[in-house]
């Protein structure tokens, strides 16, 4: 994994997302991966950009997310480019949701717990903060007994 700087060529990214950083810098990060080893080294490099940091990426789906994800550093701007998107949001325990069509984006604000189900084959643009950034399973048994914190409610 590594941040390039000046690309001058097309990025697709669904494969290769590109870090927003400090100064108004776009870096792409070539080698990405949702591995652990790769996620820690993509910390380490954007470190210095804070809770400034941003992560732009496109992603592919039909059906359930596999997980909740919170942004303790600053909101999350998600756009609906194609499809059809629900984002639940855990407002303590309640589950609030937003659908979403094409061309609509909600904001995820800083620290709540959400999860993104799409019912159609969809893509999204995510443009997300990268410092803190956790992860829960989604399973049938509440976070909060995972991680004995408090965390999202299994949404009905």
């Amino acid at each position: 994994m590594r941040l390039v700087d000046n690309e001058r060529n097309a990025v697709d990214l669904r494969t290769t997302p590109v870090h927003l950083a400090l100064g108004s810098r776009a870096k792409p990060v070539e080698g990405f991966a949702w591995e652990p080893e790769v996620l820690r080294a993509y910390s380490a490099a954007v470190a210095a950009d804070g809770a400034e940091g941003r992560m732009v990426m496109i992603f592919d789906g039909d059906g359930r997310g596999d997980h909740w994800e919170s942004y303790p550093a600053g909101d999350e701007l998600v756009v609906c480019l194609s499809g059809s998107v629900t984002i639940t949001r855990d407002v303590d325990g309640v589950p609030d949701r937003v659908l979403l069509g094409p061309g609509e984006a909600a904001v995820n604000p800083a620290g709540v717990w959400h999860v993104v189900d799409t019912q159609d084959p969809t893509s999204i643009l995510s443009i997300t903060a990268t410092l803190g950034t956790d992860h829960r399973p989604r399973t049938d048994t509440l976070p909060t007994e995972l991680a004995g914190t408090h965390g999202p409610k299994e949404a009905p």
